[in-house]
């Protein structure tokens, strides 16, 4: 049976594997997303089958979202470990030994299935069995994707083998880092507003169809069940999906 130190080395965080669960929740809201464009749009049941297959794109929508949002976490999981390593450093440990104390300050805060508390317990049996720390840290920027990981550990491998001051240098790079880190949150606070309402607004046009449907009686039965209103109604969802998409774009911001 595998220890979760060795589930830890195994995890490709450009992957992302749903547990059946997962598939069961998601499924039943893809299902539900379904129901409600196959409804507003067509008001057919040929409209849900046809849209089945497009839970395939849904899945791979979340996928990445799930991917993305398991990296944010762990780049803010790391640099409360390096500002842990940081503090060791200053403690007067060795690098080392510096990155295997960080497990309980990391354990606190994260527990032991943190995705950091992982890492460095993975990167303390490496140690043990004689790995090097930067092939450690190289393996977790590989794996991981994420820039402020490859950032540190390039700096570091120069650092190490230029036989640089490891504290200045690891103390300037968690100063980095933090500066980073506030300046996406006070982005994303500047910007949370927008995105409440562009998901707000994503929703909507199904309300204003539901309700113009049903209390006008039958004035828009002619957009339904004809070649005609099939077409229009299907120019409408392309417009309404592409606004969704473009909406996104514009809220999503990059630092």
């Amino acid at each position: 049976m595998k220890t979760k130190q060795q589930e830890a080395l195994q995890i490709d965080y450009g992957i992302y594997q749903f547990e059946w669960k997962e598939y069961l929740l998601y499924g039943a809201e893809f299902m539900m997303i379904i129901l409600l464009f196959a409804y507003t749009f067509y008001r057919s049941y040929i409209a849900v089958v046809l849209f089945l297959p497009g839970m395939i794109l849904l899945f791979k929508r979340k996928k990445r979202q799930l991917i993305r949002k398991r990296k944010q976490r762990l780049r803010m999981e790391f640099k409360e470990a390096i500002s842990a390593v940081s503090s060791g450093l200053s403690a007067g440990y060795s690098i080392e030994n510096a990155f295997v104390e960080a497990i309980k300050d990391m354990d606190m805060l994260y527990g032991s299935k943190g995705l950091i508390t992982m890492e460095l317990q993975n990167m303390e049996r490496r140690l043990s069995m004689n790995h090097t720390l930067e092939s450690c840290l190289y393996d977790l920027a590989e794996r991981s994707g994420v820039d402020d990981i490859r950032d540190f550990t390039a700096v570091f491998t120069a650092a190490k083998r230029n036989s640089g001051s490891l504290i200045e240098i690891i103390c300037n790079t968690v100063s980095v880092i933090n500066d980073k880190t506030e300046i996406k949150r006070e982005i994303e606070v500047l910007i949370s507003a927008k995105q409440l309402e562009q998901k707000i607004m994503n929703v909507i046009p199904f309300f204003i169809v539901l309700y113009v449907g049903s209390s006008t009686g039958s004035m828009m039965d002619s957009l339904y069940h004809n070649a005609v209103g099939i077409t229009v109604m299907t120019i409408c969802m392309a417009v309404y999906l592409f606004a969704i998409v473009l909406s996104e774009k514009i809220v999503d911001i990059q630092v």
